[in-house]
């Protein structure tokens, strides 16, 4: 695991995807950026006007020209590292970007470790650790709402309201010790009903933040969707039909799909991680009853169960049999060209035509109704907090609990004031406001190499 501790070399890595492509960004970080620079561009880079693209030459120590770049200067702390920063955009060809990244490590960089120079802008105050992880969130969104959510984090509002509790909380802290360490002053010890009442305020104030916690896993991951159902019910030409792909094998035999089938689709700006499993039937032997199983594993971890029933059966011999789930559920009856068993009469589900396409739009409202996960549903939860938050939010609550506890009963303040000091650290821990060295290892080793 790369140090935690703020480093004084220079760095360098592809920041474009690898590849080849027409263009490759190469970024160099660190005091002696734009010296190494000058190494290898015939001093291009010293000469170059701070954040104007220019020309240069990147030369071998012999003097042959390995490219024709564009190269971009960031003096002093005026980067995204905080640090002296040149880019370089140079052709995309796989040899040519190791040959320019051959010449920078020569010339006295070293190759970045995976979310280094974020890491860097860090450790400089250009970045709380909770706009840290919002890069990776950006990098990696799926939908319009993830997006909107990460940059939200980016700019701040994450780690701007725990660190509004955090400031309440110094507060109420300080003035608890100042009544215990100075009580010549006459200071106001306020442990009373006041007191008791700013612990609730602050944890009303965490109440909210860990509201959004749901949102924030269904944004990062998406819902956890599976397609159940009988053997030939029209599960994987669902799932193909949601595609707009032949992703699943479709077959009139009973027993197709043995295994899960998993693809993500944006429905309503929110990913859904639809999975598609083996039909369930009493009988079933070797690979299916495995596939069964993994299929009843699958509905008990779903966030949202598309159950796929067949119209020209009763719905006694339609439906599967399911485990307990506290997942959200809605009934598909598929086949509605075929005609449809008098005893689906009066019943709620959607009714639906994988072959012709009929009734997709009553299901994708069906399924926008059962999560709520319109735009509009959205509202401030587009500020969604991560595990990460969420576990120190937790953290924090529980030792204001504890300290309220003690004041009712009239313990030694001092005893409050440490689960107070709990409670800070934990908040604190969110936006990398206290040392630790393992969370943040944690957190910059999921970049990856050249962000």
């Amino acid at each position: 695991m790369m140090s935690m501790e703020p480093v004084d070399d220079t760095i360098v890595a592809l920041s474009s995807a690898g590849g080849t492509a027409a263009v490759a960004l190469i970024r160099l970080s660190g005091p002696d950026a734009e010296s190494i620079a000058d190494q290898i561009t015939d001093g291009a880079a010293g000469k170059a006007l701070e954040r104007r693209a220019t020309r240069a030459k990147i030369r071998e120590a012999g003097g042959r020209v390995v490219d024709d770049v564009l190269l971009t200067v960031f003096r002093g702390s005026r980067s995204f590292t905080g640090e002296p920063v040149v880019e370089f955009a140079c052709h995309g060809g796989r040899l040519i970007t190791r040959k320019v990244l051959e010449r920078l490590t020569e010339a006295g960089a070293r190759h970045a470790g995976p979310g280094e120079f974020t890491q860097r802008a860090f450790f400089h105050g250009k970045l709380d650790l909770t706009q840290a992880e919002a890069v990776m969130d950006l990098i990696s969104a799926q939908s319009d709402l993830a997006l909107r959510a990460a940059h939200e984090q980016l700019e701040g509002r994450i780690g701007q309201q725990t660190e509004r509790l955090r400031e309440e909380l110094i507060g109420t802290v300080a003035h608890l010790e100042a009544w215990i360490d100075f009580p010549e002053e006459d200071i106001d010890p306020d442990t009373g009903a006041g007191f008791l009442k700013r612990l609730v305020e602050l944890r009303e104030g965490i109440a909210r933040l860990l509201a959004t916690a749901e949102q924030g896993r269904v944004l990062r991951e998406g819902v956890r969707t599976v397609l159940c159902g009988l053997p030939n019910a029209g599960k994987s030409s669902l799932l193909n039909l949601l595609l707009g792909a032949e992703r699943a094998i479709v077959s009139e035999e009973a027993g197709t799909t043995r295994d899960t089938i998993e693809e993500t689709i944006v429905l309503e700006g929110v990913p859904l991680r639809l999975v598609d499993t083996a039909g369930l039937r009493g009988e079933a032997g070797g690979i299916e009853k495995e596939g069964m199983r993994r299929t009843l594993l699958e509905a008990g971890r779903a966030d949202l169960l598309l159950v796929v029933v067949d119209a020209t059966l009763s719905p006694g011999e339609a439906e599967p049999h399911l485990p307990e789930t506290t997942a959200r559920r809605v009934t598909i009856v598929n086949k509605a060209d075929l005609g449809e068993h008098p005893g689906w009469a009066g019943h709620a589900g959607v009714r639906l035509s994988c072959t012709t396409g009929e009734g997709m739009p009553e299901l994708r409202a069906a399924i926008r109704e059962a999560l709520d996960f319109g735009e509009a549903d959205w509202g401030e939860h587009s500020v969604a907090i991560n595990g990460r938050h969420r576990d120190c939010l937790r953290k924090a609550d529980e030792a204001l609990v504890r300290a309220a506890a003690l004041l009712e009963m009239s313990a030694a303040p001092e005893l409050a004031a440490l689960e107070l000091r709990e409670g800070l650290d934990a908040l604190g821990e969110i936006a990398g406001k206290v040392d630790a060295e393992e969370v943040l290892g944690a957190i910059f080793s999921r970049f990856c190499i050249g962000k």
